[in-house]
């Protein structure tokens, strides 16, 4: 079995999709479970991309230690000195520098020769060699270059030091043959390429990232470059959990394996769109909520006789959480903590205090409390820990057709109470109304969304809602606050406070 490296820039290139950004924290507690689920490359950011970016590669530099932490970095000694600078507290350093190869690009981009980027990659390579052992260099726009110009490239760069060679299909244009056969002819003609990994960083603008990057596993590639949801630039990237469940599952066919602890994927991927607010969409492959679901009655026969009918993966193999396990009000914390535990969620002992008190408040609200239900609780103890600056105390709303409809707030902050009353169009706007007023904010609310949580038994009393919002002050950075309820209201003023309370720790 070849072992494939897995190069996770979800907090790189994921974090550049419009609505994706993290703030510190939360690069941190993503970057943590990127390392708990066992990816071997961390491409923490770009360091040189402003003060915020160079402190959060160097804060995860810090907080890992198994993996590899990376910094991106243009063939320049500006960006390499800054990508060292951010990475060189890290246990396992990497300095990943690329520049573009494609005619169009040299042309209207860099504006230089051919000449000039060959030499400006045996220059750069080397210079970020000074640094450290492990050199990544990558060639912008590889799949659209003259190969056998490409081929001269990677030889440079393994010359002057390059330890992978990182070939993207940046704009998403080649399909997996093509990319398969790019892989084989690298192989055959880069001068020194069996000391050096060929690595695959794959858009999918057409829809082909992850066959593409799997047809390079197939030609040889010994690294894959992806992110979790496939989150990325444009339709984004080659998608972590697609790429690594197609190698476990069809085993048999890549004759290869990856180092990923698989029953943390779908956890990760829970994380990732808590943080971000971006949903995950039902139908998608591996961890989208229709994954392993069955509604026609020929598959769930089927699937009742034996799952392998119409199932291909077993769904706590990517660790799909099982409902089987029933709590309520009457459960106590060792029940909590070996239900989570078994779920992949290890609490400390504050932190389970924190979700045991959410978690009887919810047991008061519903029937039976599910896997998913627990699991939201887990990922929004963030949203409710984070409120030091402000605390949901209580609310009331008065809402109605042909009635002004009325918010009153109690907001607890610094150890004070704060109470405002307002009106608005509807409920929730009164309520945001009302805190903006009682905190002297003038908040921009961009987007607001509401979804059920999975799990809920499909009954309506046992629903529990999840609200999104994105929010800014005064025309800054947008934040995504998320808050949880079985009362939609009151998830939605949680998610508006969590957004806030953001704004208000940033400002700090």
């Amino acid at each position: 079995m070849t072992r494939i490296k897995i190069f996770d820039t979800t907090l790189r290139d994921g974090e550049q999709s419009p609505g994706c950004s993290m703030n510190l924290r939360e690069k941190i507690e993503m970057a943590r479970q990127l390392e708990t689920l066992g990816v071997d490359i961390i491409e923490a950011g770009f360091a040189i991309a402003s003060p915020m970016d160079f402190k959060s590669v160097q804060a995860i530099s810090a907080a890992v230690e198994r993996c590899t932490v990376a910094s991106l970095a243009r063939c320049t000694k500006g960006d390499i000195d800054a990508a060292w600078g951010a990475v060189k507290d890290a246990r396992h350093p990497r300095i990943h520098v690329f520049l573009a190869t494609s005619d169009i690009h040299m042309e209207y981009k860099l504006k230089m020769t051919r000449e000039q980027v060959l030499q400006r990659i045996s220059d750069m390579v080397a210079y970020a060699k000074g640094f450290c052992e492990d050199i990544e260099f990558s060639a912008e726009d590889a799949s659209r270059s003259d190969r056998a110009f490409l081929a001269q490239c990677y030889s440079n760069a393994v010359a002057a030091g390059a330890t992978t060679l990182n070939v993207p299909d940046t704009v998403g244009y080649a399909t997996p043959q093509e990319m398969g056969d790019l892989i084989r002819y690298l192989k055959e003609h880069v001068a020194g390429v069996e000391h050096a990994d060929i690595s695959v960083h794959c858009h999918d603008d057409l829809g082909l990232a992850v066959a593409n990057s799997l047809a390079c596993v197939q030609a040889g590639a010994t690294q894959v470059e992806c992110t979790v949801n496939g989150i990325g630039e444009r339709a984004g990237n080659a998608s972590l959990e697609e790429i690594v469940m197609a190698i476990r599952t069809r085993r048999d066919f890549y004759q290869a394996e990856t180092g990923v602890n698989t029953r943390q994927i779908y956890r990760s991927s829970k994380l990732l769109s808590n943080i971000t607010g971006v949903p995950i969409a039902p139908s998608k492959s591996i961890v989208g909520a229709n994954a392993f679901a069955h509604e026609s009655g020929i598959h769930q026969h089927g699937v009742i006789a034996n799952a392998q009918t119409y199932e291909i993966m077993n769904s706590a193999d990517v660790g799909i959480p099982q409902n089987t396990m029933v709590l309520g009000k009457h459960s106590g914390k060792h029940a909590l903590r070996e239900k989570l535990s078994s779920m992949g969620y290890e609490l400390d002992d504050a932190a389970l205090e924190e979700v045991f008190g959410r978690f009887k408040d919810m047991a008061d609200r519903k029937k039976t409390i599910t896997g998913s239900d627990l699991e939201s609780l887990v990922l929004h103890r963030r949203s409710h820990a984070a409120e030091g600056a402000c605390r949901l105390v209580s609310h009331v709303i008065n809402s109605g057709t042909g009635l002004p409809n009325t918010s009153y707030i109690c907001l607890e902050r610094s150890g004070m109470k704060l109470e405002e009353v307002a009106i608005g169009a509807g409920p929730v706007e009164a309520a945001y109304k009302a805190i903006n007023h009682m905190l002297n904010m003038d908040v921009n609310l961009e987007s607001f969304s509401l979804n059920a949580v999975n799990g809920s038994e499909g009954t309506i009393g046992d629903a529990i809602g999840e609200a999104v919002v994105k929010v800014s002050a005064g025309g800054g950075e947008s934040f995504t606050g998320t808050g949880i309820s079985t009362d939609v209201v009151e998830a939605s003023i949680r998610a508006y406070i969590n957004g806030i309370n953001k704004i208000l720790e940033a400002a700090e």
